[in-house]
């Protein structure tokens, strides 16, 4: 018989994490376990409270759900049986690892998918003045991506892509304004930032006010994240973004994921795989999903003061596939 474990974890951010809506020196994560026949699957999940999430209630809806697992619900019940976010991404990261340790294959063999590789992650700079700022580009500059969290937007956010530009010159770049612009900044602020050769501008509007983006020319892709969870509502995005950013917290775990990557793909919208602040546990089953995208955010790990052992290799924004022994 299958049987249900959870638990709440911290772990230490390396200094602290700052968006547009405040900072956090710890990722608080919940972990589920799935056992059955001495083997044992794990997922990690990361509660939102953008989203209406917090961790107690993710850690009673995963406990929640044991009888159903106890009588062998598959993960295409699960999908039904809860909703997506954080709590039904931990468990269905569970369910995939639980099955390929019992079949004795891979995760991506069992999802059909090609042997995974190694991938360039982006690096997030948290948001800070444009002094410090520079200051971090210019520690980060050999990475090839850089992720940068912007404010309010106006003449300030400017003096922060121009401070990581001049800090690291030869860097890619993504902003990420995480819904904190206005309207009326979006046309002159992309205009500035394609100026300074930013690749990529996620989120510039809160999710309820987007429609305003709908047939502007940007001369930076957009892309949506706030505003793009699962399958529902992808239709919508055509005409409003450009990509996609797709995390396993929204989509409510690896299962729902594939199958958002494979709507946005025929939709004609680019993918980014992003993730939040959590340990490799988190990314693993996201390493799965980021083989099929255009730019990989996973570098939360990176952004701990310590990991999980056993955890991903990185070396420098390299990021290697999952080892059987921590996920898959």
């Amino acid at each position: 018989m299958r049987e249900i474990s959870a638990e709440i974890q911290s772990w230490p951010i390396s200094g602290a994490f700052t968006i547009s809506r405040g900072a956090k020196t710890e990722a608080r994560v919940v972990v589920a376990r799935v056992s059955e026949n001495g083997l044992t699957g794990q997922g990690e999940c990361v509660p939102y409270a953008r989203y209406g999430e917090n961790e107690k209630d993710v850690l009673a809806a995963i406990k929640g759900q044991q009888q159903a697992i106890a009588d062998g619900m598959s993960r295409e019940e699960l999908q039904r049986a809860m909703p997506r976010g954080a709590a039904r991404n931990a468990l269905d990261c569970a369910l995939w690892d639980l099955e390929a340790k019992l079949a004795c294959k891979p995760a991506w063999e069992l999802a059909s998918l090609t042997a995974p590789r190694a991938l360039t992650t982006a690096y997030t700079l948290s948001l800070a003045a444009p002094d410090d700022m520079r200051e971090a580009a210019a520690k980060a500059a050999k990475r090839p991506i850089l992720k940068l969290k912007l404010g309010q937007g106006g003449d300030e956010d400017v003096a922060r892509v121009e401070a990581v530009r001049a800090g690291a010159p030869n860097a890619a770049l993504i902003v990420d304004a995480n819904e904190g612009w206005k309207p009326e900044d979006v046309l002159p602020l992309a205009r500035e930032f394609a100026r300074l050769g930013v690749s990529l501008i996620e989120q510039p509007l809160p999710a309820k006010d987007d429609e305003v983006l709908r047939g502007i020319e940007s001369p930076v892709p957009l892309c949506a994240d706030e505003s793009a969870h699962g399958l529902e509502g992808m239709r919508r995005l055509v005409g409003l973004y450009d990509f996609v950013n797709v995390k396993l917290d929204k989509t409510g775990g690896l299962t729902e994921a594939l199958a958002v990557i494979r709507c946005a793909k025929l939709r004609k919208l680019r993918v980014m795989v992003g993730c939040m602040v959590a340990t490799s546990l988190a990314m693993a089953p996201a390493m799965l999903v980021a083989q099929q995208a255009d730019y990989v955010d996973l570098d939360g790990p990176l952004l701990l003061a310590k990991d999980r052992e056993p955890a991903l290799r990185y070396e420098g924004s390299l990021v290697y596939p999952p080892e059987r022994e921590l996920w898959g």
